[in-house]
């Protein structure tokens, strides 16, 4: 979803509504801004980073793993 939005003379920009809608962003939330060179990313900070996070180390997918299988099926392939 891409919305434009306009710079104000303060540096100030409108997240449009239907965006503070689907992430629950209300007057006084935080948001970190990350410039990622020629991407500027708008991350809302958690209320209960804890609480959000729970569950997040569990088993699941390893990327080591998927790496490491990467790997062998490219030796297999011969790349």
């Amino acid at each position: 979803m891409m919305k434009a939005s306009k710079l104000s003379e303060k540096g100030w920009v409108v997240i449009p509504n239907s965006i503070r809608k689907r992430y629950g962003l209300k007057k006084g939330d935080q948001v970190n801004i990350i410039d990622y060179g020629d991407i500027i990313s708008i991350i809302p900070l958690s209320t209960d980073p804890i609480k959000e996070s729970a569950g997040l180390l569990k088993g699941g997918s390893s990327l080591t793993k998927d790496l490491m299988e990467q790997r062998k099926r490219d030796n297999e392939l011969g790349k």
